[in-house]
């Protein structure tokens, strides 16, 4: 008879660290630690061999390569914020006092020196004339409108203006940007308002980082393209209308590459066939554990890692390279592939490369209590009202297309928070 082994066997041990090993496959990720592995995988586009220069017209939606220091100060030289008159503020005591009139001062024009006991009429925008220190607006003066240039031109032609500070109305050169400051830092999303800065500072041309070109694939037998015919058991697509918005939204590129079926082999030639030009693959569905998962199945030979993150909707989740290409792989349901989007390829792109632009973040006060899975970060979908509290649209379920299509923002409640009443102080991403 064999005696009994001993606590602590080779075999016990080895069943310990199965069990362990099975465990650490099932346990969930933290949302920001998915979001680091997705930042490593994509650092290799933050890269000076990913850039062009571009003329500021063809630069919008880009991010910045590296910092814009002004070559010039904005305003270039003190301006007048008004019509009116260009005075020295010591010639008009606290009274008022009656001024002659120098010739007028049109915008762009380089005006004489301003005499003592002058006013010049003064355009908005007009560079102000030297010895100059103030504006008095014209609605202001005696009388309350220009001369004619006639009566400008007669020798003694005269206006009467209240005192006005040094510094009234007067736009000081350097006041927005000074000559040698940084106007842009590196990684600035360029939108309308940056792009009107360089052209403000005579810059004509930009370098950016090209635009990242992704390879969207949805799979699964039970997907038909919209308007064909509908079999009973099939869903249209969705997931490919609404992911190719939102990169094409974002400022990426998207090459569509249609509906996997669910077969592995056609699945990897068809990644093979369309990868090249592309800088990352993005596939929705086949990520989950059930027995037809196409895009494991596919990937069973490649450095992919399909895994689990605490978050809800978007749990399963798929990140590695298929032949050295990089690769994610989103849930099949439509608000989880969106929501994988927004949560980690668009902030994590923004981050790297200046855009797409993030999120913009607020707070706001919930209309009504939820509930939510303590041990995720749960997104719902709601409605930002004018008065600063969200209203929540539909419920948790990944499906819920029309409650998403009505929603304006991205509703976050943290891991760790179980429970929310009415009132409750929220982040929510505006959409």
């Amino acid at each position: 008879m064999a005696s009994p082994q001993p606590h602590g066997t080779s075999a016990e041990a080895e069943r310990r660290t199965e069990h362990q090993r099975h465990h650490a496959q099932h346990q969930a990720r933290s949302v920001a630690d998915h979001a680091a592995a997705v930042t490593a995988l994509l650092e290799p586009l933050h890269s000076v061999h990913r850039t062009e220069t571009l003329p500021l017209a063809d630069a919008l939606g880009r991010g910045l390569v590296a910092d814009v220091r002004a070559a010039l100060s904005l305003p270039p030289f003190a301006n007048s914020q008004m019509d009116g008159y260009a005075i020295r503020s010591v010639d008009v005591p606290d009274g008022g006092a009656e001024l002659g009139i120098m010739p007028p001062v049109p915008a762009g024009a380089s005006p004489a020196p301003l005499q003592p006991g002058m006013a010049a009429p003064i355009m908005t925008g007009a560079m102000l004339p030297a010895g100059a220190d103030a504006v008095v607006p014209i609605e202001r003066a005696v009388p309350d409108r220009f001369l004619p240039a006639a009566a400008q031109a007669k020798e003694h032609a005269t206006v009467w203006l209240p005192p006005a500070a040094a510094g009234t109305f007067v736009r000081a050169a350097g006041s927005d940007v000074q000559a040698g400051a940084t106007a842009l830092a590196a990684g600035t999303f360029l939108g309308p308002a940056q792009l009107g800065l360089l052209a403000a500072l005579g810059i004509p041309d930009v370098t950016v980082y090209q635009a990242v070109t992704i390879l969207l694939v949805t799979t699964g037998d039970e997907v038909v393209e919209p308007g064909r015919e509908l079999p009973p058991g099939k869903i249209f697509d969705s997931n490919g209308t609404l992911l190719e918005a939102a990169m094409k939204q974002a400022g990426l590129h998207v090459r569509r590459a249609g509906i996997a079926t669910d077969n592995p082999d056609a699945l990897r030639t068809l990644l093979r066939e369309e990868r090249a030009g592309t800088d990352l693959i993005v596939t929705t569905g086949g990520v989950s554990q059930g027995a037809y998962e196409v895009v494991r199945q596919a990937m069973a030979d490649q450095p992919v890692e399909f895994l689990h993150v605490a978050m809800q909707p978007g749990g399963p989740q798929g990140i590695g390279t298929f032949e050295g290409r990089p690769f994610l792989g989103f849930p099949g349901n439509p608000v989880s592939c969106l929501v994988s989007f927004e949560m980690f390829l668009r902030p994590v792109l923004a981050a790297l490369l200046g855009a797409p632009a993030p999120r913009l973040p607020v707070r706001a006060q919930l209309s009504q209590p939820l509930t939510s899975p303590g041990h995720k970060h749960q997104v719902r979908r709601g409605t930002l009202k004018a008065d600063g509290t969200v209203e929540l649209q539909g419920g948790e379920s990944s499906h819920l297309m029309h409650a998403l299509a009505g929603s304006n923002v991205l509703v976050h409640v943290p891991e760790g928070v179980a429970v929310l009443a009415a009132g409750a102080e929220v982040e929510v991403w505006m959409l």
